[in-house]
Parts: structure tokens; sequence; C-alpha cells
């Protein structure tokens, strides 16, 4: 008996170790993240750990864990979680998983400390969720597939609760831009057949995202700071958009100054008279870049070499560039690259926005948009912009000349936008242009000197008028499934003179593109096909005063083409598109436009893009180098470009462009960074070679032989510190083409180019901005055929600008906005950008050989004011 009582006592010690050792062990631990997808990783990383339960909350970013310490510890749930992707008070995620995880959860990470900047679970009254000034809340509305890919949602519409008068709409990549004032609270989100969302925002400067599900709208947040200037990573094609907070970084009065910021594109001056600037990309002309605006034709035939002064900074909500080859959907005329430019949409803008600039040149800008809702369907807005230069006076290299011609431009655009619950978006309007222009010597007066030779000088008149319509159905019940019909017509009119030589032309021209996109079983098989119609004609005056020469050409040049474009996406990390259109020429036949593109993401933070494709153009050659006719050197074979068949006698350029670019994401110093790196071959199987090499005459002739263009491109960004951006970048271009006089480099084009641009931003409204460019030198055409005084040495000089900007935002409303900058700091200008400018109607007279800035340091100050 004695031993059984020893035995029932031991088993009793015995139960109640082992009740004890059951009674759970409780533990509360910090953990990052932003979301529902989030809170359901954590909690199964800790679930599978060994946690009998574990709570976590996104709002204070506590993981609450219960767990049986026999089993499992708060360190081995804490470890298991940092394995799934998310930091803890103790573990750090490894990079890769980090970087690996949906673009919702990619919280701020933790510090060494375990402390984070900016993510939710720090209760800092420095925070930027308890600042109590007011924001625009930015956000983005998706649809997530069964596979977990996100696709934008266009037309959600979105609006505060205790304001449902005053509603925006998603664009097409599902962007949403709404002010908040201070006791607002809750924002509806809602879009045809989905049942709507009612979000609670607590913090203005995350980004909300809207994901929807099974016809369900959900919200989920992505705590990270916006960039002014970024590159998606889901896209097949690489697109660097430059946001309206980019374009801010500089005056940006109109489009030729909206790149100031950027290193991809070169804007450069055409001449040293004209006024007229140019795009170039990868070495090449801005000729050979596509053009548009919101997918419609942009300025181009006569009008392209004054194009970009038509589109006014103001106006502009973002611009997308695109390297090389781009989809067949938008045309054939693609070579280098395609810039498409986002205008301010009605619906989803200001209601008014003002802008005023001006310079220590005498130069004025002012812009005026405006918009209005006329109903939950209807929106009206109207752009206006108006450019004053009357300072003929301006003659930085001394020569007589004025720098920039004086006079007035105007443009305007009038858009609407209706919308309605069933999938029917429409959006149509009208553009005008009206720009006149007078430059040459100081004292010319156009009534009294024009067509003499009392006083050099050169003047235009530029007018042009477009209509637009865009009409879109997006299926109710399949959003997928889509059908849009792109339309417009314009006429551009342009009477110029300069010396003596008179030059008119005018260009009507008309464009329809019919696309219908749907997927075949599934998303991973998408498909886009259609049908294109352009149509130009073309009517040229070109007239000598003496010796009394007229030559008057025109054509009319219709393409009509079907296309069809392919795109597998098989899982997220890798996309293949395969396009190819077939159109007909009526002045050169028919041919074949194949593309390709490929995207892979051998790890998320890796993205690795390959394209090649064909493009094909007609090329313009007196509208597109006016700058010829301010000089004296006489056009090789006019009489047979005149009176050549088809445009000039010239057959159509025709290059295939191939690249690869490859993206690095990472971390440093706690925030996101990263490195880039392009390669572009551009290779012409015909060009309209412009030949500069005699410095008599300048010939226009069909290739014979070979002509590419080799671009190399590196670029690395990061942020040093918070709201502090930094972009280095350098590019080397190597672009030769075979002239009648051997192979050679091509003239006025730098092999080397440095680039970086610093952008700091405060809480407080402020905004430092500053640019740095290296150019280096750069092949002069032959110039010692001319009197030694008016020899130029073979290579240019390298040289560097600098323009920086502050401004400030001031206001109850932050709609007030005062900035002041300068340009060209280091005062750095071409000394004799004209050549003979003491004898403008001698033989040696000429105004193309401009390499360098034209303009010294020069400074600006304007204000901004907008309301919601």
């Amino acid at each position: 008996m004695k031993n059984i009582h020893y035995l029932c006592i031991a088993l009793f010690f015995a139960a109640i170790q082992w009740a004890y050792a059951q009674e759970p062990n409780k533990g509360t631990f910090d953990v990052a993240g932003n979301c529902g997808m989030c809170k359901q990783r954590i909690e199964k990383a800790g679930k599978d750990a060994g946690a009998s339960q574990i709570v976590w909350d996104p709002n204070t970013g506590k993981a609450e864990v219960t767990f049986n310490s026999k089993k499992t510890s708060v360190s081995k749930i804490k470890k298991a979680i940092a394995a799934a992707g998310h930091d803890t008070d103790e573990f750090k995620a490894p990079d890769e998983v980090y970087n690996a995880l949906h673009t919702c959860c990619l919280y701020e990470r933790m510090g060494e400390d375990g402390a984070t900047t900016g993510n939710k679970m720090q209760n800092n009254p420095d925070d930027p969720a308890h600042h109590d000034h007011d924001h625009e809340v930015r956000g983005v509305v998706v649809n997530e597939s069964e596979n977990g890919t996100l696709k934008p949602i266009q037309g959600a519409t979105v609006y505060w609760l205790e304001n449902p008068e005053k509603k925006v709409q998603s664009d097409k990549d599902g962007i949403f831009k709404i002010m908040h004032e201070h006791d607002y609270k809750r924002l509806v989100v809602s879009h045809t057949a989905m049942q709507a969302d009612t979000l609670e925002v607590t913090n203005m400067h995350e980004v909300l995202v809207v994901q929807s599900k099974n016809n369900v709208l959900k919200e989920v947040v992505v705590s990270r700071q916006q960039k002014s200037n970024y590159i998606s990573r889901m896209n097949a094609t690489r697109v660097e958009t430059l946001t309206a907070r980019e374009l801010f970084k500089a005056a940006c009065c109109d489009l030729s100054e909206s790149f100031e910021t950027n290193a991809s594109v070169d804007v450069v001056s055409s001449d040293a008279v004209t006024g007229s600037k140019q795009i170039q990309m990868l070495g090449l002309s801005g000729i050979y870049t596509q053009l548009t605006v919101e997918g419609l034709p942009g300025p181009r035939g006569f009008a392209i070499p004054l194009g970009l002064n038509s589109i006014s900074g103001s106006w502009i909500e973002a611009i997308n560039i695109s390297k090389g080859i781009g989809s067949v959907v938008n045309g054939f005329e693609n070579m280098a690259g395609q810039i498409n430019v986002e205008l301010k949409k009605p619906h989803n803008t200001d209601r008014l926005y003002f802008n005023a600039y001006g310079n220590n040149m005498g130069r004025t800008d002012v812009n005026l948009n405006v918009s209005q809702r006329l109903s939950d369907n209807w929106s009206v807005g109207l752009l206006l912009h108006d450019n004053f230069m009357y300072n003929r006076h301006m003659n930085f290299s001394n020569n007589g000349f004025r720098d920039i011609p004086v006079g007035n431009l105007f443009s305007g655009v009038n858009r609407w936008h209706y919308q309605n619950d069933h999938g029917v978006i429409v959006q149509f309007g009208i553009k005008y242009l009206h720009d006149n222009r007078v430059g040459g010597e100081i004292d010319f007066d156009k009534d009294n000197d024009q067509f003499t030779t009392n006083r050099y000088g050169l003047g235009f008149i530029n007018k042009r008028v477009e209509g637009f319509a865009k009409v879109g159905y997006v299926f109710p019940t399949n959003l997928h499934r889509s059908i849009g019909l792109q339309l417009s017509a314009s006429n551009y009119d342009q009477e110029s003179f300069f010396g003596l030589t008179g030059y008119n032309n005018n260009h009507s021209s008309g464009y329809a593109n019919l696309i219908f996109q749907d997927v075949i079983g599934s998303e991973a098989h998408k498909y886009k096909v259609g049908a294109s119609l352009q149509y130009d004609k073309y009517k040229e005056d070109l007239f000598y005063t003496s010796p009394g020469i007229n030559y008057q050409m025109g054509r009319q040049e219709r393409v009509a083409g079907v296309f069809g474009e392919y795109t597998y996406s098989p899982v997220e990390k890798l996309d293949v598109v395969l396009g190819l259109r077939q159109d007909h020429n009526n002045l050169y036949g028919w041919f074949t436009t194949p593309r390709g593109v490929i995207r892979y993401q051998p790890a998320s933070n890796t993205t690795l893009r390959l394209s090649s494709g064909r493009g094909q153009r007609t090329a313009n050659i007196f509208a597109e180098n006016l700058g010829i006719f301010a000089s004296s050197r006489s056009i090789a074979n006019l009489d047979g470009i005149v009176n050549g068949a088809g445009a000039y006698g010239l057959r159509p350029e025709v290059s295939w462009n191939t690249g690869f670019s490859a993206d690095q994401n990472f971390q440093l110093f706690g925030r996101e960074a990263g490195v880039s790196i392009e390669l572009f071959h551009n290779n012409f199987q015909n060009q309209v070679v412009i030949d500069w090499e005699n410095p008599r005459e300048v010939g226009f002739y069909n290739l014979e032989g070979k002509s590419f263009s080799n671009s190399l491109q590196t670029e690395f960004r990061f942020m040093p510190i918070q709201h502090l951006e930094a972009r280095f970048a350098y590019r080397y271009l190597d672009v030769q083409t075979d002239y009648q006089t051997g192979r050679l480099q091509k003239p006025l084009i730098a092999k080397h180019r440095g680039f970086m641009n610093l952008g700091y931003n405060t809480h407080g409204g402020w905004s430092f901005d500053y640019t740095l460019n290296v150019v280096g030198q750069k092949r002069i055409p032959p110039t010692a055929g001319n009197p030694a005084p008016y020899q130029l040495a073979d290579r240019s000089q390298a040289y560097v600008t600098m323009n920086a900007q502050v401004s400030k935002t001031f206001g109850k409303n932050k709609n007030f906005d005062v900035y002041v900058g300068g340009e060209n700091l280091s005062n750095f200008f071409q000394q004799d950008p004209i050549l003979a400018f003491d004898q403008p109607f001698g033989s040696n007279f000429d105004t193309n050989m401009l390499w360098g800035p034209l303009t010294g340091r020069m400074f600006y100050t304007g204000i901004r004011y907008h309301i919601k």
C-alpha cells in the first residue's frame, strides 16, 4: 500500500506539472507590414512556427501570440515571420524575400533597433499620419485575378463621404488623386458591377491601393514614398514615367523644357536663329521618336520642328518615355522610342489652375486651366497657354542677332469627358495654336526690311487646329474585354521667311485607330487586334526672291493597315509580347512591321527586358530642317528633289531597333534604391542622309552603306536620407553614317554625357532641386573650305550646365506655390553660334553649326495657384 501511496503522490505531482506545462504562454512584439495580405502571411507564418494563436494588428504593427513554451518560443515565431518576409523587432527579413512580396506589401524596413521610419507602428508625433495640414491623397484601383496578378481599373469613382459632390475618377493606369481637407476621414471607391468600399484614411502620405477581387473592392495600403520619376517593374515595355511632381522641378513652360531633369532625353536647339528645338533619343533626331498625346498622334509631319513649343507644361499630368521599339498598336513610325504625353483630364483635375512665369531675359508665360463637372457623367475642361517674348536685344554672343525670336504664342485645348455606369467612356475636344515670331538682326523691322538686304531677318506664322475623339467601351461582365476608337484630324499652316528666301507649307491629316482587346481563356493569354488609317496631304512653296525662282511641291499619302498583338503571361515574372502590322502606303506599297518584347524577372527585384522590331517613316526634308534656309548653303540637286516621285524622290526610312535593359532594385540605408543599364542598337536599312560635310551646300540622298547608333546608359537612384531623391546617370553614344565622303560620326552629337539630379522636399512645403549636366565633345562638320575667320575647330568643347530651383507651398489648402530658379548657372554659351554673322547675305553665312547652349545664365520666378 505504501508503494501505491507514493505512486499516487508522484502521479499527482506529475499531473500538476503536466497541467502547468499545458498553460499557454503569451507574448507581444512588433512586426512590420501594411495590409490584409501582410496580416494573412504573418499569422500563417506564426502558426506554422507553433503558435496556437496569433493576431497581427496592421494599425499598431503589434502581433499578439499564444503558444506552448515546450513546443516553440517567441524567438522561433519571430524568426519564422521574418523568413516569410516581414521584419520583427528581433529578426530582419532577407532582402530577396522582402523584395519578392506583393507590391502592396512593401512596407518601409525596420532599422537596427527595430524601429521603422514612417511605418504605422511608430507613435511618433512627427510621423506624416499625425500632421494636421491638408494633403492630396493618391491611390490606385486594381483588379486581382485568380492567379494574383493585378491590372488597373479605369473609371473608378472616388469621393469623400463628407463631401460626395467632389468626385474624381481613376485614369487608364488606375491612378486617382483627390484633395483631403482637415475634417475628411472616409473615402468611398466604387465602380460598375462592383461592391463599393469605404476607406478610413489615417495617413495622407500613404499610397492607397484598392483591390477588386470577385467584384468586391477592398483597401490595402502601401507605405512607400511616391517618387516623382519611376519605372514600372510590371510593364512588358520599359516605361519611365515623369509625374507632374517631376515636372515641377523646373519651370517647364512647354514640352521642350519638360526633360531638363531627365537623363534619357536631350532637347537641343536646332540652329542659332529660328528658336526651334528637337528631341534626341538614343543619339537620333526627334523625327525618329514617336510623339503621342494620350495615344493619339502629337505634332508630326510639318509641325515637328516647332511642335514641342505648342504643348504647355502646365497642361501635362505625366510623360511616359519608352526607348526602343514600341507596340504595333500605336503605329509603324516609332524607330528610336516613344514619348506619350498625358494631359490633365477634366474629370479628375483641379477646378482651377493658374501659373505665371517670368525671367530676366524678357519672357513671360501665363497658363490657366479650368474644369467643371457638369453632372455625374459629364465633365468639361479648358487649358490655355500664352507665351510672350519681346526682348529683341537679348544677344549673349554680341553678334548682332537675336538669340531667340520675339513674338507671341497662344495655344488652347477645350476637352469634354463622358462616362456612364455601363462601361462607356467618351473623350473629345479641339486644340488651337497660333505662333507669330520674328528673329534675325536686332534692328530688323519686318514691315520695312522683309525680303530686302537692309537687314537680315526671319519670321514665321504657324497656325494649327486639331479635333480629336476617343470612344471606349468596357464590357461590364468582363473587364478584360474592351473596344476603342481613336480619331483625330488636324490642319497645320506655316508662313515663313529667311532673309531673301520664303518657305510656306500646309499639312492636313486624319487618323483613325480601332482596337479590340480580350483574353483567350485566362489572363495568361491576352491579345489586341485592330485596324488603322493615316491620311496626310502636304503642300510646300519654296521661293528665292533672288534670283526669283519658285518651287511648288505636294503629295497625298495614305497608309491603311491591320495589326495584331499577343501577350503571353504564364506567371507574374514573365511577359512575352509579339506584334505584327501589315500596312499599305499608296506611294511605296505594302510593308510589314514585326515587333517583340520579353520581360523576365529572375527575382522580384530584378527585371530584364529584350525588345526588337522594325520601324518606317517618310521624311519631310525641308520642314524637318528649317535651319537650312537660314544659311547661304545651296541644296544639292534641288531640281531633282523638287520634281522627284513620291516624297522628294527618296525612299522611306527603315530601321531595326534592338534593345536590352536590366533594372535592379535593392535596399540602401534602409530605403529603396535601384540601378539600371540599357543597351540599344539601331540599324538603318535605308535612311535619308543629311550631309553637312561640304560647307557650301547641304545634301539629301538615300543611304548607300551603313548607318547605325549604339547607345549605353547606366543610372543609379537612391535616397541617402528621407525626403531626398538622388539620381546619377552616364550615357555613351556611338552614331555613325556612311556619307559620300566615307563613314563618319554623326555631327553635333556628344559621345559622353554625365547627369545628376537631387530633389529634397519637406513637409513644410519647401522643395529644393538641382540638376547637373556634363556634355562631352561633339564633331563639327568641316569648315576648312571657308576663309580663315569663318573656320571652326573639328571638335567642340566639353561643357557643364547647372539648373536649380527652390519652391514653397503656402495656404490653408496648400494651393499656392512660389518658385524661383536659375538655368545654365555655369554661364557657358557658344561664343560663335553664327558663322559670318557680319555678312548675312554673303556666301559663308551659316547658323547651323550650333553645338552648345545659345544663351547664358538665366533667372526666373513664378507662382502657381490651384483650387481642387
